[in-house]
């Protein structure tokens, strides 16, 4: 279950940018990124690179955390599999 919900995180994370540009064509104001819309933009030079370092972290972070449920899964089922035989 904690698999399944890292991996929803992640997708939603890496959908984040899309949602942004669809935000800012649609005459929004890009969730925060230009307040006022597309029209009077006028973002510091620094504000797509820090969205962008943001959202790497968040997602390299994500995907530890998806390789380390995927490892504990396998050494629970290596352990059932192990258990379970020598009973028989």
């Amino acid at each position: 279950m904690l698999l399944g919900v890292l991996v929803a995180i992640a997708v939603a994370t890496a959908l984040v940018p899309m949602l942004v540009i669809a935000d800012l064509a649609g005459g929004g104001s890009g969730w925060g990124l230009c307040p006022e819309g597309l029209g009077t933009c006028s973002t510091s030079y620094f504000a797509g690179p820090e969205l962008l370092a943001l959202l790497l972290l968040v997602l390299f972070g994500l995907l530890a955390g998806i390789a380390i449920c995927n490892r504990w899964i396998r050494r629970l089922e290596r352990s059932q599999q192990i258990g379970g035989s020598v009973g028989r």
